[in-house]
């Protein structure tokens, strides 16, 4: 009887392990690679699946989200520089072609990073370092198209390739930012000159209105001295019938040279001046007016006696 509990016993016991094996979990996104004897029977796709236990095995996994491969890839440019690029590429495994993706290639990730390397290597050493810069997304798309088609075959879709480094030899680094460098300084003197030329302008412009408006200021001022005068002398002779013109003359340039005096010594910038200090010498003044607005007249005459 308890031989007979014994034979039981392992009977559910293999049982239970022949479920254990049967049973497959798959994972989102997901197939696993059945085999049958060696040989593909089948692709298990996400949930819960059987197989046919020590008859059926698991293969292989197929991960079908976006991956993404990084290749890092010395190479020379048209100019002789040696630059380092960093390729990544993202790519994915074809629905319909699973069984392709699985069994095609030895090392998928291997192979593409040959592929990456052999399009790079061709595409840089047509461009100069400059044109690598400017044109990184141009050779971004060469090496996915040619990635695409070669790719395509073995069940493989490349999604994206991207640039994402460029990595110039340090000593062609350190020339290329003393040119950036010398290109600044050259633009900043530039800028600086022509601040320099606008400032000295202004300058100009502001001296030469100011001169203007001072040179309009003292022909008004005279104007109205002239008129003063003019007054002053009607005035006298309308008061005093017997005095001469002489003696308003004198009278004044006399005032006027008292004005000046009290206009020189308002003056604080003012620190020494030599002048006439005796009011006497007004009449000097006065004759030498009178010599020159004779001479004057005189020259005027003989001008217009010649025509």
């Amino acid at each position: 009887m308890q031989g007979e509990y014994t034979s039981l016993a392992v009977i559910v016991v293999v049982i239970a392990l022949l479920l254990f094996k049967a049973i497959i979990i798959v994972e989102q996104k997901t197939y696993y690679v059945i085999q049958r004897l060696g040989k593909f029977n089948k692709m298990a796709g996400a949930g819960l699946g059987f197989i046919i236990p020590f008859i059926d095995s698991k293969a292989g996994v197929v991960n079908m989200r976006v991956q993404q491969l990084d290749v890092d890839i010395e190479t020379k440019t048209q100019d002789d520089v040696f630059v380092h690029l960093r390729v990544s590429v993202q790519y994915k495994v074809m629905e319909n072609k699973l069984e392709d993706a699985f069994y095609a290639l030895e090392n998928a990730r291997h192979q593409i990073s040959s592929y990456i390397f052999d399009d790079v290597r061709a595409e840089v050493p047509k461009m100069e370092l400059d044109d690598v810069f400017a044109k990184k997304d141009d050779i971004a798309d060469a090496v996915r198209k040619n990635l695409s088609e070669s790719m395509f075959e073995y069940g493989y879709i490349i999604v994206k390739a991207l640039i994402t480094d460029i990595d110039p030899d340090a000593n062609v680094k350190e020339s290329m930012n003393k040119i950036n460098a010398a290109k600044r300084e050259k633009e900043a003197a530039v800028e600086e000159a022509e601040a320099q030329k606008i400032r000295v302008v202004k300058a100009a412009e502001a001296d030469a209105e100011s001169k203007r408006l001072s040179g309009e200021g003292i022909a008004q001022q005279r104007l109205e001295i002239v008129r003063g005068f003019k007054e002053s002398v009607e005035d006298f002779q309308k008061t005093l019938k017997d005095i001469t013109h002489e003696e308003v003359m004198q009278f004044v340039l006399l005032t006027q040279y008292f004005d000046t005096l009290n206009n020189i010594g308002q003056n604080g910038k003012n620190t020494s001046i030599l002048i006439p200090h005796s009011p006497s010498a007004m009449k000097d003044f006065q004759q030498q007016i009178m010599e020159g607005t004779l001479i004057g007249e005189k020259l005027k005459s003989a001008s217009e006696g010649k025509g």
